[in-house]
């Protein structure tokens, strides 16, 4: 998947094997990206740590993640 497909802003590919290491995996991505000065990435952060105090959030946003990952062919 990328970077895109994970509500972040750039083409970059991510790969894991589970929902879980995407997500590991975008986060470092997210990181090294803001670490390197990147706005957009910065930004992107931001606004999910923003959500990340609400529990249902997390919840429907795990869900909607967790669907897309399940439908993307074997090989992204």
């Amino acid at each position: 998947m990328t970077c895109k497909q994970l509500y972040e802003p750039c083409d970059a590919l991510i790969h894991g094997e589970s929902s879980e290491e995407m997500i590991k995996n975008s986060q470092k991505h997210g990181m090294e990206m803001a670490a390197k000065g990147d706005q957009d990435h910065t930004k992107i952060m931001a606004e999910m740590r923003q959500h990340m105090g609400d529990p249902e959030a997390v919840k429907q946003w795990m869900e909607k993640f967790q669907n897309e990952f399940d439908a993307q062919p074997e090989d992204i």
